[in-house]
């Protein structure tokens, strides 16, 4: 398993991540992607949707959803557990999304991240991602 330092550090990563998102500091959210990670995404248990492989493709996946966005949104990621299993680093968080405009905040959608991380040149990096939404919005 992490050590207590390690477990706070890829907490900060994927709070940042969402901190980031919110802001539209996409370049700083890029950063906490490893260059060759991969994302994927499913919705009610709908069809997958990916996988989009390297960084830039993450990206612009990203920065095509945030250049639609009328709202503020808020990403709050809770529940973070950790499984060290074989090589891999297997990190589990809950997501609740919600979004403001004109005066009133309301819940998108709840979800899970289902993340890979690894150390890149000393710091934490997302080499994995998958999300499951419980519903589109």
């Amino acid at each position: 398993m992490p050590s207590a330092e390690d477990r706070l550090a890829i907490s900060e990563v994927l709070n940042r991540m969402a901190y980031y998102y919110d802001e539209g500091r996409l370049d700083e959210l890029s950063a906490c992607f490893a260059d060759n990670a991969i994302m994927s995404m499913q919705i009610a248990g709908g069809d997958m949707v990916g996988p989009f492989e390297g960084r830039d493709n993450i990206m612009e996946l990203y920065r095509g959803a945030k250049s639609t966005q009328t709202d503020v949104r808020r990403h709050d990621i809770t529940n973070i557990m950790f499984d060290a299993s074989g090589d891999t680093l297997a990190v589990t968080s809950y997501l609740t999304l919600f979004a403001t405009e004109h005066g009133e905040t309301k819940l998108l959608t709840t979800g899970v991240y289902r993340d890979q991380v690894a150390q890149v040149a000393g710091d934490w990096k997302i080499t994995r991602r998958h999300i499951d939404l419980d519903s589109a919005y």
